[in-house]
């Protein structure tokens, strides 16, 4: 599983214009490093110096080929051998190592059947064949089978609807066209959301079975040669994943909120509420050609029209399909591997660095190129640590298992480890796949300064300048004027939040702890994704052929991770967090008027007998419902928190330039201590309505979008479902939580104004 990696983060030249003096002082002739002092900052950046040496592109390549010589879905045989020989390389480079085990549920396929059963009759191949030229995509007796996890067994047959790629937006256009999916099997493309999305809206609108297809102009030949010949996916490739109700909770269905240890207590799995309701199924393009070929009714919007050679038509019928599936509900080992360099002064801090090892097949893409670059950054970590250095803070490295079905080795763990965590984690980072281009970033926005002073000092291995230098220089030529404006305007270059899709989603929105989700790509070539063909010819073929980029990748994490272990005091930042904020705020209001205004304009039209004009004048357009007026909302308790979360971040930055000789050591301890509170600070009990796992009230998955985040979300998709009270209340809920983090900064700033100054 990966999110599509995020926009790079720039960097601008006036990045330290507004940093605290006292924890970013520096000679002049260096950039200033937040949360540190001038001397120590001297001190970092030779070490860090020391790291970028002693990485080596040379242990990437044997490591890949090794890693994904065989599948390792969780729970196999050769994922247990993975685990044993990156535990073993661990311990060789003198961490503390151990393997943590847990017991998750996880479906494989024992009948799997799509067939056209009118007006014609074909059987769905559903298998992936071996190529030339790729060493292992035969190895077709440990292969997963191709489907989709957590999907519920079923045998249903009925009129096939075509629905684009199935989200809330495409129902309603089916809708305007009187096509109605109750009692009838839908075809959705891949892509527009999350997968799991697809067959949660299909049942909610009555359909009984789901089947998901990629189309070839998400990442077929429509975007270039196809695989072995190009790196896009070929007629027979499929896109295996979970379609769990991750928006709900994330890990071991049966057991949401408490690891998933031997002897946990289990949900009944009638009673797991992340399992889909209907059948579903993923399939090639070259088994969906014919179902849309069978199809007729009115032809689809232009939009919603792939690049296969036939006219896309909606349904339902005449094309009739059956589908059929039944699932081993076993339970399997999910192994995580827990690497521990303590740290010499505060131990009891924790930075937690991690990447899953699990794969849907072989995974060299996804997730190994991210992997093995944490394996060397570790490496050169633990080569540091045999000189005699020693972080401050502790320093935890992880391989997850279980990612791809649902999180599950991270999100177990987390919750096992939660009052531990809450108490000790001061940032996780996390990566997942790798590849040739541009850095990308998305993360906590009290990070956002220090991953630009982070990626400022990482030099692009093709351009030779920064990468945030190179980024920097796209954005100029490729951005909007809002994105250029905001360049010329702004001193640190905005990360984007983080929905899901990714193990930074149980420390970020359930632990409320400062997380970032970073890697390279978008020059490789790809359409391997999570099927056989994810393989190390492939990735080495058409992604990351020289491995440049995986050294950048290590480079990258290992600087955030010695800068965060290393810093005097924890380098989090507030007003890029308060600025942040504040655009979302101003979302969620012009969501409102903009629902407002729509409203009105839909109504009016129905009242003065106004059809909706068809795109195509063979089409017929069903009058509309007319929908509830948007009712005055009061937004005045979001918008006093955010004016207190302003005056907090200013606050803070007044008290950190005053201290202009630096912090004892005890005082610095003790800011350690408050700091921590304000991300956590975030977080309410009671969690979001009606997915109460999710606790953080600024970043979330959208219900609606799985991987796409929300903001805010409990205001914004109250607005988006027209569900008026519940705005109102949950703009009070949140303004609190606001006003919470505000109050956990004057704390941090109390701290800084009564610190003593460091002796000699």
């Amino acid at each position: 599983m990966r999110l599509v990696r995020t926009l790079p983060v720039f960097l601008s030249a006036a990045l330290a214009a507004t940093a605290p003096a006292a924890l970013v002082a520096a000679p002049a002739a260096d950039p200033p490093l937040l949360g540190f002092g001038a001397a120590r900052a001297a001190e970092e950046r030779a070490l860090e110096a020391r790291f970028a040496a002693a990485l080596s592109k040379g242990d990437l390549s044997p490591w890949l080929k090794r890693l994904s010589a065989r599948p390792h879905p969780v729970g196999s045989a050769y994922g247990k051998e993975n685990v044993e020989f990156m535990a073993g390389l661990f311990r060789s480079w003198g961490y503390d190592t151990r393997i943590e085990e847990f017991r998750v549920l996880f479906p494989t396929p024992k009948t799997r059947l799509v067939e056209l059963v009118a007006p014609t009759h074909f059987v769905a191949r559903l298998a992936e064949p071996a190529v030339p030229g790729d060493a292992t995509s035969g190895q077709s007796a440990e292969q997963l089978p191709t489907y989709n996890a957590y999907s519920v067994d079923g045998d249903v047959t009925g009129d096939l609807v075509y629905v684009n790629y199935g989200v809330p937006k495409d129902y309603e256009e089916l809708e305007k066209r009187g096509i109605d999916v109750k009692g009838k099997i839908v075809l959705a493309r891949y892509g527009g959301s999350w997968r799991g999305i697809k067959p949660k809206v299909a049942a909610e609108h009555g359909a009984v079975g789901c089947i998901i297809y990629s189309d070839p102009k998400d990442d077929g030949y429509f975007e270039g040669d196809v695989y072995p010949k190009g790196a896009y996916r070929n007629e027979n490739g499929v896109q295996r994943g979970s379609v769990a109700d991750m928006p709900l909770y994330p890990g071991d269905p049966l057991t949401p909120g408490v690891g998933a240890t031997a002897d946990a207590k289990r949900l009944d799995r009638k009673d797991a509420a992340t399992l889909t309701k209907i059948p579903v199924l993923p399939i090639s393009y070259g088994d969906a050609k014919p179902l849309l070929a069978a199809l007729a009714g009115p032809m689809a919007p232009e939009a919603w029209r792939g690049a296969l050679p036939l006219p896309y038509h909606l349904g339902p019928g005449p094309a009739r399909v059956h589908l059929k599936l039944e699932f081993n509900w076993d339970l399997v080992p999910a192994r995580d591997v827990i690497a521990t360099l303590p740290g010499s002064e505060r131990p009891d801090e924790w930075v937690v660095r991690g990447n899953h090892h699990d794969a849907w097949v072989n995974g060299a893409d996804d997730p190994l190129s991210g992997l093995v670059d944490l394996l060397e950054e570790a490496k050169a970590v633990g080569t540091l640590a045999k000189s005699g250095w020693k972080p401050r803070r502790t320093i935890v490295y992880a391989a997850w298992d279980g990612e791809e079905p649902g999180l599950l080795g991270s999100t177990e763990w987390a919750e096992t480890h939660e009052t531990e965590l809450q108490k000790k984690a001061v940032l996780y980072i996390n990566t997942d796949s790798n590849g040739r281009g541009f850095f990308g970033v998305g993360g906590s926005h009290i990070l956002e300064r220090f991953i630009n002073q982070v990626a400022r000092d990482v030099n692009d291995p093709e351009r030779g300048m920064s990468v945030l230098d190179r980024n920097r220089a796209a954005r100029l030529v490729n951005g909007s004027a809002e994105e250029r404006q905001d360049l010329r305007g702004r001193a640190d270059l905005r990360i984007p939040a983080l929905g899901s899709g990714s193990d930074f989603t149980p420390f970020l929105q359930h632990l409320g702890i400062p997380s970032l989700n970073m890697g390279y790509g978008g020059e490789g070539g790809g359409g391997s994704y999570h099927s056989v063909y994810d393989s190390f010819d492939h990735y080495t073929r058409f992604i990351d052929p020289t491995f440049q980029y995986g050294v950048a990748l290590a480079e990258t994490g290992g600087r955030a991770v010695l800068r965060f272990a290393n810093a005097d005091v924890l380098p989090y930042e507030f007003t890029d967090l308060a600025d942040t904020i504040g655009t979302y705020v101003k979302e969620v209001k012009a969501l409102a008027d903009t629902l407002r205004q729509q409203t009105e304009e839909t109504n009016r039209q129905i009242d003065e007998g106004q059809l909706l004009a068809a795109a195509d004048p063979t089409e017929t357009y069903v009058v509309p419902r007319a929908k509830e007026p948007v009712p005055h909302l009061n937004f005045a308790p979001l918008e006093n928190a955010l004016a207190a979360l302003e005056k907090s971040a200013r606050a803070y930055d007044r008290a950190a330039a005053a201290t202009d000789r630096g912090l004892s050591e005890a005082t610095q301890k003790e800011l350690d201590a408050a700091l921590m509170g304000v991300e956590r600070a975030f977080l309410t009990r009671e969690g979001l309505p009606r997915r109460p796992w999710f606790r953080h009230q600024v970043y979330a998955p959208g219900f609606y979008t799985g991987y796409g985040v929300k903001t805010l979300p409990a205001v914004r998709e109250a607005l988006e479902q027209r569900s008026w009270g519940e705005a109102t209340e949950q703009v009070t809920v949140v303004g609190k939580a606001i006003e919470a983090a505000a109050a956990a900064i004057d704390k941090a700033t109390a701290v800084l104004k009564g610190g003593t100054a460091a002796k000699g």
